[in-house]
């Protein structure tokens, strides 16, 4: 085991969670991730409807009896979304952990609170860092540049954004955005983080639902194979360099607005892209530490080894006495 205030809150063994993405956290991927003593994380929004959002609830606890999440996902979408009815679905199916991201979640945190939900938010500034904390929740999630997905407006990297929060607020930081390995997760708790959450990492793994064609194709890209689309709509997104992604940053750079590029960026696309292995669909997130992707273990394999690393790590830097003891310059 590895404790922080993390694990011990949320009941896990390593300060490790799975990020909650869109089509790809399903309940093999979320067990498995749990089974191995990280947090696994339900995508709410990958399930049309609250119904089937329980019913892959139940399908999770069937495939392990460990701690899991569920994300909800505040940010305005291209289809309706019952985000009340989502809620009701995760607190009506016994979910206790539940990742918000998107807008605040200080509307819902009454409901949250009276159920017993821990709630983790999601974001990218200091600033909303702050006000998560005011409105109650148990642990803010800082998304560095670095990430997939969201990275915010303000291009502030990880290094910089995690120590910085930690300045800020009491709560517990967990750390997203360029992690990936045990060197990664050595630095954010430096950093001053108590854990880490990977979303690239793990969509290369054996239990995600992915077509083998995405996951190779993941293990050969680099950290320079990524790029930002939709920064015209303010909603800026990282996902791999591709047909889509180029064909979207031009329709962006010639002005195209979001009912011409609705049809390109639309969710439905990236799914098709993910279940077929048809790269030309649509466009697939991911972030920086897709570089440090070179292999397709499971995820037990992941956790295991980055414990390991981890744990070595900080066991060579203590037996080399990496600082010494400061001489006086006073003479004798």
């Amino acid at each position: 085991m590895l404790k922080t205030r993390v694990t011990e809150m949320l009941g896990v063994d390593y300060p490790i969670l799975q990020g909650g993405m869109q089509w790809v956290s399903r309940a093999e991927l979320v067990a498995a991730v749990s089974n191995a003593g990280g947090l696994g994380i339900l995508s709410a929004l990958t399930f049309p409807s609250p119904d089937e959002l329980a019913r892959e609830i139940r399908r999770t606890k069937t495939l392990t009896s460990k701690p899991f999440g569920v994300n909800i996902t505040l940010l305005p979408t291209l289809r309706p979304v019952n985000i009340e009815g989502y809620i009701d679905a995760a607190i009506g199916e016994g979910v206790r952990i539940v990742e918000t991201a998107g807008r605040s979640p200080e509307a819902y945190m009454e409901r949250f609170k009276k159920a017993g939900v821990k709630v983790m938010h999601k974001c990218t500034a200091v600033r909303f860092a702050r006000t998560v904390e005011r409105v109650g929740c148990a642990a803010v999630i800082m998304d560095g540049y670095e990430c997939a997905g969201h990275p915010g407006e303000e291009d502030v990297t990880s290094l910089t954004l995690i120590p910085l929060t930690r300045d800020a607020v009491n709560i517990p930081v967990i750390a997203a955005g360029g992690f990936a390995d045990g060197r990664g997760l050595v630095a954010a708790l430096a950093l001053g983080a108590d854990a880490v959450l990977m979303g690239t990492r793990f969509m290369a793994t054996k239990e995600a639902p992915v077509h083998p064609i995405v996951k190779e194709w993941l293990v050969q890209r680099s950290e320079r194979d990524t790029m930002l689309v939709q920064r015209s709509l303010q909603n800026t997104t990282r996902v791999l360099k591709g047909t889509i992604a180029q064909k979207v940053a031009e329709m962006e750079g010639r002005g195209a607005k979001l009912e011409e590029l609705a049809p390109w960026i639309s969710g439905a696309r990236g799914r098709e892209a993910l279940e077929t292995g048809d790269l030309e669909k649509g466009m697939v997130a991911g972030g920086q530490a897709v570089g440090l992707v070179r292999d397709i273990p499971t995820a037990k394999e992941v956790i295991d080894r980055i414990v390991h690393d981890a744990q070595q790590i900080m066991q060579r830097l203590g037996d080399k006495a990496v600082f010494q003891p400061l001489r006086s310059s006073v003479p004798a």
